[in-house]
């Protein structure tokens, strides 16, 4: 994990290192670069994988062609047997996304099996690549002929805050070919299995070598568990895999989501922690908090203050977790998603699963590193996420009630206690007993015509509620209006 920069066309060393400090939080570990000609690229690194020798850019066999990589490739073991021709100068996975590419060519994105973000320099031209779902984020902008791309956004705003873009997921681009779609999110993956029992079946053998996968370390490791479902599931095939180990909660005093982890966690047999906050501390870490999430989204930004306190609080103890994000977008979580038909449900949750990458992701991502730590995230496992959206959505939500994510419940029955396997959705804001905090100190914070005031500011971006205007106030006092209008994701229904 860390924050990778580049410049490719008018390299400017000293710009390059001013990019890499404003990622600095994304990687303390360790700062490299790499100069050749018009050519700079960077990296600030947190160590994982080859601690001790994975110093980034890394370089082939010759010398000039290089990677910088965000992220971890889960079967960099696997494709590193079929790249025996080369030598290679680290154990990290991060190395052999390059090899691979000296010999399968730009295609190779579509061979990892991860979360990357990752640039190479190949001697000749610039070859970028982020993985199918966006889980790792990437931006880049184009000035003047210059071409320039960083981890987070906020790296970028020196150089053309006004030509921002989000480098798509699922898609791979070198500056002589343009960009490539290579996720097909149309044809990928097997069909769900004819009947219920072995759809369940399935679920669990995915999810149990996802969540396997993502165990892979050098460095200590737990869990976010909040209490909820999707955490706790994590959680609970985790526990299984690796016997004690850390796990986190967060939440304001009374709040539902504390009682719920500390059971999950006395009954799995963790090492739990919990952090408290109040209504002041929310307020008080909200400008920062909007500053490393580079939102205003008010449903984001909710979430991302108690994602940013659980982060903060995993740090003292582990430089890994994994988090549940992904379950309610591919298992139709949210409540309002009960007042949709069949056929739209399987549209509603296609859109939101293809979405993640700039709202709840965006969240994860940009929470965990402002603290230094990766969050991995199982559910969103590129194979399971294509067997998941193929399920009957009757078998998502299912009964008189309509009860949401019905088949991960019932694929995992006997791991769980009913009470946790079935405790109905809440938001990580409700369930951390903070939702109302922000939108109240809007309403004291902004008047009807401060209201209309930044809706003019803001337009072509709609703002519709006051706890969305203070946001979005906080957030123009770092950011440039532009940056807004391309680069922000919005919740469509909270």
């Amino acid at each position: 994990m860390c924050g990778i920069a580049g410049i490719v066309g008018e390299a400017d060393v000293a710009l390059l290192r001013r990019m890499l400090e404003v990622l600095r939080h994304r990687g303390p570990d360790d700062l490299g670069t790499f100069v050749d000609g018009g050519v700079a690229i960077g990296q600030s690194r947190l160590s994982i994988i080859d601690v001790a020798g994975g110093h980034q850019p890394i370089l082939d066999e010759g010398g000039r062609a290089c990677v910088v990589a965000n992220g971890e490739i889960y079967n960099y073991r696997e494709l590193a047997k079929g790249l025996a021709g080369h030598r290679f100068r680290t154990k990290s996975d991060s190395e052999v996304p390059l090899h691979l590419y000296e010999d399968a060519g730009p295609g190779m994105a579509g061979l990892l099996d991860g979360m990357f973000a990752l640039a190479i320099w190949d001697g000749a031209n610039l070859y970028l690549a982020r993985d199918p779902i966006g889980i790792k984020p990437l931006y880049y902008a184009v000035r003047g002929g210059t071409f320039y791309f960083a981890s987070e956004a906020k790296a970028l705003l020196e150089v053309a805050p006004e030509g921002i873009r989000e480098f798509p997921p699922g898609h791979w681009y070198r500056t002589d070919l343009g960009f490539h779609a290579y996720a097909d999110w149309d044809a990928a993956g097997p069909e769900a299995p004819p009947d219920l029992e072995g759809a369940m079946a399935r679920i669990r053998s995915l999810l149990d070598r996802a969540i396997e996968k993502r165990l892979m370390s050098e460095v200590p490791l737990g869990t976010f568990c909040s209490g909820g479902l999707d955490s706790t599931l994590v959680t609970a095939v985790a526990a299984r895999l690796l016997g004690t180990f850390h796990t986190f909660s967060t939440g304001m005093a009374g709040a539902p989501d504390l009682e719920y982890a500390l059971r999950a966690s006395e009954y799995l047999g963790t090492v739990h922690h919990i952090r408290e906050y109040t209504e002041d501390e929310v307020l008080d870490r909200l400008p920062d908090v909007i500053w490393h999430l580079e939102s205003f989204d008010a449903a984001l930004v909710r979430s991302a203050v108690p994602t940013d306190f659980v982060s903060e609080l995993a740090r003292r103890h582990v430089t890994v977790v994994l988090t549940g994000e992904g379950a309610d977008e591919l298992y139709a979580g949210y409540r309002y998603l009960k007042a949709l038909g069949p056929h739209e449900l399987d549209a509603e949750l296609l859109r939101m699963t293809k979405g993640l990458h700039n709202l709840n992701l965006q969240r994860t991502d940009r929470m965990t590193m402002a603290h230094a730590i990766e969050g991995r995230v199982p559910y969103l496992d590129w194979a399971h996420v294509r067997f998941a959206l193929r399920l009957p959505p009757e078998w998502k939500l299912n009964g008189a009630e309509r009860m949401g994510k019905w088949i991960l419940r019932r694929a995992f029955e006997g791991i769980l206690p009913g009470d946790l396997l079935d405790r109905p959705k809440q938001k990580f804001a409700e369930g951390a007993g903070s939702s109302d905090v922000i939108r109240r100190e809007a309403e004291r914070q902004v008047t009807d015509s401060d209201l209309e005031r930044l809706r003019e500011e803001a337009r072509p971006v709609e703002l519709t509620t006051k706890e969305e205007a203070y946001c979005y106030r906080l957030f123009k006092e770092r950011f440039p209006k532009e940056f807004a209008v391309s680069c922000v994701g919005r919740t469509a229904a909270y």
